[in-house]
């Protein structure tokens, strides 16, 4: 039996990969950071689901339960790490703290090389373990490619870890691990509500982004009405995992032509675009 660890599996796209992974046979590791969550899971999924209790930023949880996986695959190696966990902090550049853009980095982008620094040598960077390279799959957004107003810190964390894992994709060749990045857009996960209810728009009453701000807070609301169901996620997150010949990025999107005209527009109109759907144009003299 095939092992994968997921991180961040307690919802969304972390629960519906873990699941259909299940469903296909595997064994799943998934990671939670509380332990109700863990008994909960145990009890959904069963016996071939093994929860690991830890915050992805906690370095030395992580390396504790990458000893654990090896303890249980017995000298096999992993077919897989789905760098999944992550969080959403929304707000202008000059309202958000220091503090705010360092935990977006930190769960985002420190998280995911902390797991996959503890996991590589499970995945095959170690010689001794038998059987074949596993790979590393990386759960970006179309936020990694497209910049969008009062989200600053996500699209900085998402465009890091496009970076990241696109070198890190040339560096895993030396080991046969592949790295493989999807980018969804809008997916009906807990992350953006978590986001904006820790959002207090209160602090920005005397802010010149005030307007925006609810306008995008609506706009937050009618991307959830559209957004994808997480198992179509799962679905490329299997196939990242399963495929002979997988692609090195999946792009998945529920509004495709929104993400077209951002790839062909020029920058400058589409700066003019945005701003004046959100209000962010400055007034005119």
């Amino acid at each position: 039996m095939k092992s994968v660890v997921v991180t961040g599996a307690s919802t969304g796209i972390g629960w519906a990969s873990a699941k259909l992974l299940l469903d296909r046979g595997f064994h799943v590791f998934g990671s939670v950071r509380k332990q109700a969550d863990a008994e909960r899971l145990k009890s959904e999924f069963g016996a071939n689901f093994t929860p690991l209790i830890f915050d992805v930023t906690d370095e030395p949880a992580v390396l504790a339960a990458a000893r654990q996986v090896r303890e249980a695959l017995h000298g096999e190696k992993l077919a897989g790490l789905v760098n999944n966990a992550g969080i959403a902090v929304t707000g202008p550049v000059l309202g958000l703290s220091v503090d705010d853009f360092r935990r977006q980095m930190d769960v985002n982008v420190i998280g995911p090389i902390i797991a996959t620094q503890a996991f590589a040598p499970l995945l095959g960077a170690d010689a001794s373990l038998k059987g074949p390279p596993g790979r590393i799959v990386m759960i970006s957004s179309v936020a990694g490619k497209n910049g969008n107003p009062l989200t600053s810190a996500y699209v900085a964390s998402k465009h890091a870890i496009e970076g990241f894992s696109e070198s890190l994709r040339r560096e895993m060749m030396l080991f046969g691990i592949d790295v493989v990045i999807i980018a969804p857009g809008p997916v009906k996960t807990p992350i953006w509500s978590k986001g904006q209810e820790a959002f207090d728009i209160s602090r920005y009453q005397n802010s010149p982004y005030l307007p925006a701000l609810q306008k995008v807070s609506a706009f937050m609301q009618h991307l959830d009405a559209i957004a994808l169901p997480p198992e179509k996620i799962a679905q490329l997150v299997l196939d990242a995992l399963t495929l002979p010949k997988p692609k090195v990025r999946y792009h998945i999107a529920p509004d495709t032509m929104r993400y077209l005209l951002a790839a062909v527009l020029p920058k400058r109109a589409m700066d003019r675009i945005i701003a004046k759907r959100i209000g962010l144009l400055p007034p005119e003299t």
